[in-house]
């Protein structure tokens, strides 16, 4: 059985969770499963997400030195790109090349709605990035973590996640 359909049932088999219950910050890692951002994300830095009690978003949080998180706005990733050349993703040029650019990146606000949408046959939260055809769907392991799968329109592949909740107050700083 692929990566991909092991990570899928797996997603599957989880029970749904309502937008609201999402409202927060929350520290993310990749689960491998053979998608082309498998490593590309972590060997860039990326914290997690915050929702917001508005229902949007910080799709993309990034580390910016030991405490600060930066919000990166993903309508300036050329995400054909991205998808094609995926391998320099994980290269330590790739890092040091991010570090240097990200502050241009930096979104002015959230980039990204959640809603109730279905997924697999089961309504649950999800994530809507305003300017990129990508849809986080996410599914509840337990009271403090989620399992996330991001889709992109016109490719078959999914990206899986894991986010963790931070507590608020020993959050990190904000952009």
């Amino acid at each position: 059985m692929s990566k991909q359909r092991t990570a899928l049932e797996a997603f599957r088999s989880l029970p749904p969770i309502k937008p609201r219950e999402l409202v927060g910050l929350w520290a993310g890692h990749g689960i491998p499963s053979g998608h082309p951002f498998d490593g590309v994300l972590k060997n860039l830095g990326w914290f997690g997400k915050r929702f917001m009690p508005d229902l949007r978003a910080d799709a993309l949080l990034f580390r910016s030195g030991e405490r600060r998180l930066m919000a990166i706005n993903p309508a300036w990733i050329p995400l054909g790109l991205t998808l094609h050349f995926y391998r320099l993703g994980r290269m330590p040029i790739a890092r040091n090349l991010f570090s240097a650019i990200k502050r241009r990146l930096c979104a002015a606000g959230p980039v990204a709605s959640i809603k109730t949408m279905e997924f697999g046959g089961v309504e649950s939260a999800a994530m809507i990035y305003d300017d990129q055809p990508i849809v986080d769907h996410f599914r509840r392991i337990d009271q403090q973590r989620v399992m996330g799968a991001m889709t992109i329109r016109g490719d078959e592949r999914i990206y899986f996640f894991e986010l963790e909740r931070v507590d608020e107050r020993s959050k990190p700083g904000n952009r």
